[in-house]
């Protein structure tokens, strides 16, 4: 799979100065049309690509899959492709280590354009997370005025918003 982007956290020197632990993600790009399926995240005033964290027994698309159906609903998911790579590196505190490597693996598919229930963990229903389909441009926009505005913002919002330009560029 290509190599999209690596970002590293201002606030971190040399990496080689750090304990670090790697964590595996896999996240979905859903479009139809200029549409894309975002989860957009109230306590953040954000938008994000479907996907999260890869569990201990799982590859890589059994994780995009499980993401995909927790958290929009997803029915029919197929035509699953890869896309690239976003790699960041940022502060950690937990696990015996000062910094987080996430690997996010972004996968293009297909899926119906209805969803179903979502089965959303504790925290994501705290944060007010809900699916939504909105044109991709809006999406960019809307989290562009967040990095610009918000003071909750951080890494996410930024790796969200490079790849939705991207996707906007080679993908509609």
């Amino acid at each position: 799979m290509r190599h999209i982007h690596t970002a590293t956290h201002p606030e971190l020197g040399p990496l080689s100065e750090y304990r670090i632990i790697q964590r595996q993600a896999a996240r979905a790009i859903v479009v139809d049309g200029e549409d894309i399926l975002m989860l957009y995240t109230a306590r953040y005033h954000d938008y994000t690509l479907p996907g999260g964290g890869v569990d201990a027994h799982e590859d890589i698309l059994q994780g995009l899959v499980r993401e995909l159906e927790e958290e929009t609903g997803a029915k029919n998911i197929h035509h699953i492709q890869p896309y690239g790579i976003y790699e960041e590196f940022r502060p950690w505190y937990r696990d015996d280590a000062e910094v987080m490597h996430m690997i996010s693996h972004c996968f293009t598919c297909k899926i119906d354009r209805v969803l179903g229930e979502t089965r959303f963990e504790d925290y994501e229903v705290k944060n007010g997370m809900k699916p939504v389909w909105i044109n991709i441009n809006d999406a960019i926009r809307h989290n562009e005025k967040t990095m610009t505005e918000s003071d909750k913002k951080g890494m996410s919002v930024e790796r969200e918003t490079f790849l939705l330009r991207l996707i906007a560029r080679e993908l509609l």
